[in-house]
């Protein structure tokens, strides 16, 4: 265009502006390309601010988004329901929950009542942080407000309940949703495979499968990459490449979140070559590595214990504008674990503790993990204790990690305290609770308490692995 003498208008910059937000452009190219705009005499409106707010949702690029914010104030621009709701869904993608209740606030003090939309932002962050009690008040409060809560609404307290272990709340607010006839969509029905998924309950997880489809839908890609994820979670390599094998012959075309699962998929496997070459393969199609395709890699490596790559990485993304986030602190931590570098560990902990690096409820509770499965006690409580002191929802795999450690230890009495802990907070014990305490037995000796669990593993519907 430009090369034929004809000069973008506004509405051309705006599109591709847009197009840069749909394929996660690195803000360095968004910014460059503003600068042409600017260049070229050609002054920013409302859309192009609400946009550039927009392409910061992916990285969570909090301070950016609030410099363009004050920037579209001093141009003349007041901000409307996208601006709030875009720098709100900012804010709690980086986890800064006052700061995006603060957005609510300014909202409504600016005349622009939030809808179902800002609501589902703000449990959506409140949920991917754990922080469960605070995101069920939020749906109360929008229902008192006269909001309905819709099928994202509950589709999103439905997955954060799963991953918190919560199985019968999960199960439970399903059936709320159906009750006040909101009908699935096929988030939900993707949220239910993976319930039923990720704990081996193949037959139900199927039977959502069916379900879906006589509902009327046909299988995403999310559904793809669901299945990719449960089959490699559960280490069947073969059915993941079944899947990935029909997923293309329904006419998909890999896209960076099907490179994700399956360079995930394969790394859950132990196929440690196979990710690599899957990671390969998408820079080779011209797809651009986001966060998550890097959270993905960096996971890979930390499930080999590959550190001196993780670190190699970290550095990639820092000369990419590609900000770590928590999920790539605690593959880094996941990594040094896995390859016995105590010292690194330490120092990164130190770091998290001392808020050098933004001390996310995530971090810390990788830091029970990672001490956990070094068995190393004091670390393991000490973070722990800070969970509690900040409130923070205890999920199953915290929860697991105690039981793990104290159960190495032989400490009956407080694996006792946790399993009393996990039944006070309705979570479901897993088929990971069951071996820890199967460990734990057979070191003390108890035959009769092992097979006792086996018969509870059997009866409770987990598998035995």
């Amino acid at each position: 265009m430009v090369a034929n003498g004809i000069q973008p208008a506004i509405v051309t910059y705006n599109v591709v502006l847009h197009v840069y937000f749909k394929i996660a452009v690195p803000w360095k190219d968004v910014l460059a390309l503003v600068d042409s705009m600017k260049n070229d005499g050609i002054p920013l409106d409302r859309y192009t601010y609400n946009t550039l707010i927009s392409c910061c949702r992916r990285g969570a690029l909090y301070k950016e988004a609030a410099k363009v914010f004050d920037e579209m104030r001093a141009a003349g621009f007041e901000p409307d329901k996208v601006t709030f709701n875009s720098l709100l869904d900012v804010y709690g993608k980086a986890r800064m929950h006052d700061e995006a209740i603060g957005v609510l606030k300014e909202m409504e003090l600016g005349g622009c009542p939030p809808s179902v939309v800002t609501y589902n932002s703000l449990i959506s962050s409140y949920v991917k942080d754990g922080l469960l009690k605070e995101a069920a008040e939020l749906k109360e409060e929008m229902e008192l407000k006269g909001i309905q809560p819709d099928v994202i609404t509950y589709t999103t307290l439905i997955s954060g309940l799963d991953r918190a272990g919560k199985i019968d709340a999960a199960i439970g607010t399903c059936d709320e949703m159906l009750r006040n006839g909101c009908k699935p969509n096929l988030c939900t029905y993707n949220a239910l495979i993976k319930l039923h998924g990720v704990r081996g309950k193949f037959p139900e997880m199927m039977v959502v499968f069916d379900d879906l489809r006589s509902a009327g839908f046909v299988p995403d890609v999310v559904t793809w990459n669901t299945l990719l994820a449960v089959f490699g979670q559960n280490g069947l390599d073969s059915e993941v490449s079944g899947v990935f094998k029909e997923m293309k012959k329904s006419g998909y075309v890999p896209e960076r979140d099907t490179y994700v699962s399956l360079i995930s998929s394969y790394s859950r496997c132990g196929l440690f070559d196979q990710s690599m070459e899957i990671y390969k393969r998408m820079i080779e199609a011209g797809i651009y590595p986001d966060i998550s395709t890097y959270n993905a890699v960096l996971s890979a490596l930390a499930r080999g214990g590959c550190w001196e790559q993780a670190e190699k990485l970290f550095a990639e993304m820092e000369n990419l504008d590609c900000r770590p986030d928590e999920l790539s602190y605690s593959s880094l931590l996941h990594a040094y674990a896995n390859a016995k570098k105590l010292d690194k560990m330490k120092a990164l902990s130190e770091d998290i503790y001392a808020e050098k690096i933004e001390s996310h409820h995530g971090l810390v509770k990788t830091l029970v993990l990672v001490n956990s499965k070094v068995n190393n006690l004091s670390e393991t409580e000490k973070a722990f204790l800070e969970l509690r002191k900040r409130r923070c929802s205890l999920d199953i795999n915290v929860l697991n990690a105690m039981i793990s450690v104290y159960g190495k230890n032989r400490m009956v009495k407080k694996v006792e305290e946790i399993l009393s802990l996990m039944k006070g907070s309705c979570i479901n014990l897993s088929t990971a609770t069951y071996n820890s305490l199967m460990h734990m037995y057979s070191r003390l000796g108890d035959c009769e308490k092992c097979e006792n669990i086996l018969t509870e593993i059997k009866s409770s519907g987990a598998r035995p692995d």
